[in-house]
């Protein structure tokens, strides 16, 4: 007998029509669909005419429900993993079900979409080479604080989600760890109808939307700059250990010994030891003029 394949179906954050054609195919044609809320779920598949059979697979039924979904797979019946919005496993339930799927030669095929941590951090203006995605804070203030603190030093870009209820209060606590002139992005009910992208520093973003009670309604992705000065140590760093190597070895050789003493990308040494050889070729023509 054949075994099935679990489909991992992202949908759409808010505009329904952001939907892929893949993704609808596959909804219309697997067995069945396990859905994070069948109530909101089936709202969904009602605008398509999709009437493929459903069933709830949330955090808290997950480890229950995982083997009778595996069985279900290893009788050759396909199952598509959908969340509320966007792409299933994103702070979502699904990491045991596909975990034990892999683990037992279970095809996992991934149907790419909507997901709003990347939505959010391509319209931000924030630097998206490098980012860390931190998911829902704790609700209590003092873990909360804890994980920011651990956070304080990142040098690439944080983004989180939150809730309405605790998105000043997270806010708050940002700016006690990171300071009140850190540079924030919210992006709020991306997608939708009422989709807000602000750019501010944390003090004037916390004023922001304490004064405007619409801004505290809908769903929040928070996005904050990498610490700088973080960054800043970093280069000066890296600008160190390639100066001595460049003195030794050739070009190629010193930034390829340099990233790897220093962790950093292979194309961003390069670009810095190019910068290198063109102020040595400015410094040698000007002591040329001057004699």
């Amino acid at each position: 007998m054949q075994i099935g394949t679990l489909y991992i179906v992202a949908t759409p954050i808010g505009n329904l029509t952001d939907i892929t054609q893949r993704a609808l195919e596959i909804l219309k044609s697997v067995h069945w669909i396990a859905a994070e809320d069948t109530r909101h779920s089936k709202k969904l598949l009602a605008h398509f005419g999709i009437q493929t059979s459903i069933f709830s697979l949330h955090n808290y039924n997950e480890n229950k429900k995982c083997e009778s979904v595996l069985a279900k797979l290893k009788q050759g019946e396909s199952i598509a993993l959908i969340s509320d919005a966007g792409t299933p496993l994103i702070s979502d339930p699904g990491y045991r079900l596909v975990s034990e799927a892999r683990k037992q030669a279970i095809p996992v095929v991934p149907v790419p979409g909507a997901c709003a941590l990347i939505t959010a951090l391509c319209a931000s203006g924030l630097p998206s080479d490098r980012f860390c995605f931190e998911g829902f804070l704790p609700a209590k203030s003092s873990a909360r604080l804890a994980q920011l603190k651990n956070l304080k030093n990142e040098t690439r870009t944080l983004i989180f989600y939150e809730s309405p209820h605790r998105l000043i209060l997270s806010l708050k606590d940002m700016k006690k760890i990171f300071g009140t002139d850190r540079q924030c992005v919210i992006a709020r009910e991306l997608t939708k109808t009422f989709e807000t992208i602000h750019e501010d520093t944390l003090e004037n973003i916390i004023q922001w939307i304490e004064q405007d009670f619409n801004q505290q309604k809908g769903e929040f992705v928070i996005l904050i700059r990498g610490n700088e000065k973080e960054i800043s140590a970093s280069l000066e760093s890296i600008e160190q250990v390639l100066a001595v190597l460049m003195e030794e070895l050739p070009l190629s050789q010193a930034v390829k010994l340099a990233a790897k003493i220093t962790g950093e990308k292979k194309s961003i040494v390069y670009d810095m030891a190019l910068n290198r050889e063109k102020g040595k070729g400015k410094r040698k023509k000007m002591s040329r003029d001057k004699s």
